[in-house]
């Protein structure tokens, strides 16, 4: 049996669980099943959700609509950590609900700025030759 490491890529169990939460926590947050209005008022894109190998801990990258709050939704989310882990727990089949964790999603700064680069003259004109 070859042990993983944390630097080799997740395997299909962490996969698997990392979306089942991702889409779980996405209908939660859709539907308003937390009791905190000022969590309910906000739309939130749940990008992406990274399980550690024993599924103890879940990274939940997460970006307000429209990027506006970003600070506020990591607050929000962080206060309501354990109703959400509990309702986590309820919904997916796990032994244990794992810790939540609530990052801001940069996938789409990233994009943006890698688009800016692409649109630059002398990076268009390297890519030409």
């Amino acid at each position: 049996m070859v042990k993983s490491t944390s630097s080799s890529s997740p395997g299909q169990r962490q996969l698997r669980v990392g979306e089942l939460i991702r889409r779980t926590l996405s209908e939660v947050l859709l539907r308003g099943d937390v009791h905190d209005p000022d969590l309910n008022r906000m739309s939130i894109t749940v990008g992406e959700v990274r399980v550690t190998t024993d599924l103890r801990v879940a990274t939940i990258y997460v970006l307000p609509l429209g990027g506006e709050g970003k600070d506020e939704v990591i607050k929000l989310l962080a206060r309501n950590k354990g109703e959400l882990r509990r309702i986590i727990g309820k919904k997916v089949a796990l032994k244990f609900a794992p810790e939540l964790r609530f990052q801001l999603d940069e996938t789409f700064d990233r994009m943006d700025e890698t688009r800016r680069l692409f649109a630059q003259d002398a990076v268009r004109r390297d890519l030409d030759d």
